[in-house]
Parts: structure tokens; C-alpha cells; sequence
């Protein structure tokens, strides 16, 4: 059984990525890494999303496709049971993780179940072009949802916007904001200027913070991000979400 991860990537150094530790983990994982979208403009429109992921599950010549974003990890400790899932459903579409969303190391919340691997061995047809993002796994016309596939026990470990400044976050919700106009002829994502697309960002961010009840150790994080999350600075949201720990938990940085 071959296994294929695509990621897509575009100026990953600008954008704070942390690209070199997920290739890494991936290189760990799969037989095949490939990635994808480096020739994204800055400026898109939306449906850009899902043809640059429908690019990387073309090129992947794996019996199981996995997709991850950049800030998407998985835990070391998990490597031989991701192999052992996807050779026990292997008469599946897809198949849905659980997702650790982090916005500081000492915390997270299981925000949702996404599905991310795909079996193109048996279902070669596979688009990602469903959802009301326009990117999510379809079969037949008919979106592939987390409820309707097995569900692997091993988390997706989510870092979000964790190593970016405020800047950059502006810059590239607001650039997200106007792709998402463009295409659907609202601004639902955000307005298209930094400053309002970070208030909206930022509302966002406060409501969902509240709920990372769950505590971590570093030693629990994969090992791969380890050191990026030791040497996080204040200009970065994961060190402190921007003041929000101390106002929500009492915790300082």
C-alpha cells in the first residue's frame, strides 16, 4: 500500500508557515510527498482553493491520498497506526480525523472531524470541489462528510495561525476576504481592507479561544514543532493569542 501526501504551499517564509517541520512530519508518514500551488497569485478568487487541491490529488500516485494544509501535523507516535487505519478500511472513500485546533502550546480544543484521506485506489474519481467552500471531497456529485466515513482514532494536530504576527494575519485575511467576494459576491470571510479583516478575524478567534479547555505539555506536541513553539515570540499570535490567555485563563507567557 502506497501512501501520498499533498500540501500546498505559496512564499511559506513570508507567510510564517512552519513548511520545513510539516514536510518533515509528512516525509515521516508517506511514501510520497507532493506539493502543490506555488504559482498561487496573490490576488485568486475562491474556486482557486479546490483546483489547486483537486492539482494535488491528480498528482499523487498513492493508493491512499492524504491532504494537509501547512499548519497540519500528525504525532509521531502515531505513524504505525495511520498506516494500520487505512489498511483496515481500505474499502472506503475516506476516511475523517479528529481535529486538535491550537492557538497557544498549553491548550486546545477538538474542534471537528475533517475528512482528509482519500482512497484513490478504489474511488479514483474523488473531486474536491463540494461544500460551501468549494473544496471539500465529493463522489458522484455527492459531498463526502465526516459522518458518512470511518473515523481514524489518531488526531490532526492543528497550529493554525500559532507562528504569525499580526500583520501578516491581516494581509492574508484580508486577501482570503476578497477571493471569497469575488467568487460569491459577499464579504461573509471579512472585509477586504487588513484592519477590518482582522476585527473580524480577531471575533472569530475569541469565541473559539474559550473553549480550549483541554491542557497540553510541550513534550506532548508532535516533536517535529517542538522547538518552533518553544522559541515563540510576543510578536507571534501563539505566544500569548494576543493578550487573550491572561484575559480568559490568568495566564501569563
Amino acid at each position: 500500500m502506497k501512501i501520498s501526501i499533498f500540501t500546498s504551499m505559496t512564499n511559506p517564509e513570508e507567510r510564517m508557515d512552519p513548511w520545513k517541520e510539516s514536510l518533515k512530519c509528512y516525509e515521516d508518514f508517506a511514501d510520497e510527498v507532493v506539493v502543490v500551488g506555488k504559482d498561487w497569485d496573490y490576488e485568486f478568487s475562491w474556486e482557486k482553493i479546490g483546483n489547486v487541491f483537486q492539482e494535488g490529488f491528480d498528482k499523487s500516485s498513492g493508493d491512499w491520498v492524504v491532504r494537509m494544509d501547512l499548519d497540519y501535523f500528525f504525532h509521531e507516535k502515531d505513524v504505525d497506526l495511520f498506516r494500520e487505519t487505512l489498511k483496515e478500511y481500505s474499502e472506503s472513500p475516506a476516511l475523517s480525523f479528529p481535529k486538535h485546533q491550537i492557538f497557544t502550546p498549553e491548550r486546545y480544543n477538538l474542534k471537528s472531524k475533517i475528512c482528509m484521506a482519500f482512497n484513490k485506489k478504489m474511488y479514483p474519481n474523488i473531486k474536491l470541489n463540494g461544500g460551501g467552500d468549494l473544496c471539500q471531497p465529493t463522489l458522484s456529485d455527492e459531498e463526502i462528510k465526516p459522518i458518512d466515513v470511518p473515523e481514524a482514532i489518531m488526531p490532526i494536530w492543528n497550529y493554525d495561525t500559532v507562528f504569525r504576527t499580526k500583520e501578516i494575519i491581516s494581509e492574508d485575511r484580508a486577501r482570503f476576504a476578497r477571493a471569497w467576494n469575488k467568487y460569491f459576491n459577499n464579504w461573509e470571510k471579512g472585509k477586504g481592507t487588513p484592519e477590518e479583516a482582522f476585527r473580524a478575524w480577531f471575533k472569530m478567534i475569541k469565541k473559539r479561544y474559550k473553549k480550549h479547555k483541554s491542557l497540553l505539555d510541550f513534550s506532548e506536541h508532535p516533536k517535529y514543532i517542538i522547538d518552533k513553539l518553544e522559541n515563540l515570540n510576543p510578536e507571534q499570535f501563539g505566544y500569548n493569542a494576543f493578550g487573550l490567555k491572561e484575559k480568559y485563563f490568568g495566564e501569563s507567557s
